[in-house]
Formats: structure tokens, sequence, C-alpha cells
């Protein structure tokens, strides 16, 4: 019976991928577009949202004003971590050109009620995007870039799962982050 119900924790898993870019953007759209309470974007850098999602800060402002809280948290582009990083994978895009992107992105974007951002360089290793009850968590696996690496489609359904744990996380080092701006 275990081979054909999920009975453990792993029944929050909806999907797996065995690198982020191999998760249709279609996804993202969906989780982007059907979250009504809260959207997390803890990505290091996040930059390949404003590349992959046509509009992204438009429907972000309409997400916002409908009272949805959207938050950024981000690495600061001028930190020991964010250069020790780009050391690391060696290309020509760099990981604090890549979070200038962002940024700029959200400048351009002018004050939002709803919309904030944050500075964390404890996330670097690990990106967790989430969309109320569901999420897609990347941990970052060695010198390999962001869509190099796994992720994970979690959802939601019971406390102190998966889900949850990873959700813990984001929340802790929100509390710790530095407003950006």
């Amino acid at each position: 019976m275990r081979d054909v119900i999920k009975t453990g924790p792993e029944r929050e898993i909806v999907d797996a991928y065995p690198y982020r870019n191999a998760c249709p953007t279609s996804v993202w759209s969906r989780l982007i577009d059907g979250a009504e309470k809260e959207i997390t974007f803890a990505g290091y850098t996040n930059y390949f949202l404003w590349q992959e999602q046509s509009r992204l800060a438009d429907r972000l402002k309409v997400k916002a004003s409908a009272g949805c809280k959207v938050r950024f948290l981000i690495g600061d582009p001028s930190s020991d971590v964010t250069r020790r990083r780009e050391d690391v994978e060696g290309v020509p895009l760099t990981v604090g050109t890549r979070i200038r992107i962002t940024l700029d992105a959200l400048n351009r974007m002018g004050a939002v009620e709803g919309l904030e951002a944050r500075f964390s360089d404890d996330h670097i290793a690990l990106s967790v995007f989430s969309f109320d009850d569901e999420m897609l968590v990347t941990p970052h696996l060695s010198s390999l870039l962001g869509h190099e690496s796994p992720m994970l489609h979690l959802r939601r359904l019971g406390g102190d799962g998966l889900f949850d744990r990873f959700a813990g996380h984001v929340t802790a080092l929100w509390a710790e982050g530095r407003p950006v701006g």
C-alpha cells in the first residue's frame, strides 16, 4: 500500500526536479498568480525571476494591492559572502551583478505598500520560494549555479512537516535581515 499512497513526511513533496530550471515556468506562474496571502522570494539573487516571468513587477504590484504580502530576501551584493561565492562560481555574470538586477527591478517598482526587501547572507546555500501553502526549495550544490541545483515542490499538509521546517528557516532569516534601501 505504501507504494501507492504517500504516508510519511514525503507526502508534502508534490514534485522533485533534478535542476531548478527543469521546473516549468508555468508552475512558477501558477504559484505567483495563485497566492493570496504571502509570497516570499528567499533566493540569494532572485534575478532569474525577472527574466523568466513576464510582467513580474506588474503582477506583484497587483498582488500587494490586493493585500498579499510580498517579500524578497536577497544577499548583500557587497558582502564577503557574495565575493567568496563569486570566486567559487567564476562566471562573468557575477553574484553581485545578479543581486543588483533584482535591486534595480525592485527600485523601478517604486514604493509599493505590502512589498518589502531585506538583505541576508545566511541563505547562500538554500533558496526558498513560498506562495501561501506551496513552496519551491533549492538546496545549492557545491560550486554549481542555482539553476543547476535540484528543486523540491512542497505543499503544506500539516504542522512540523517539510514545508514548516523550511518556512521556519526563512522566518528566522527574515527577522535577522537588514532592510534594503
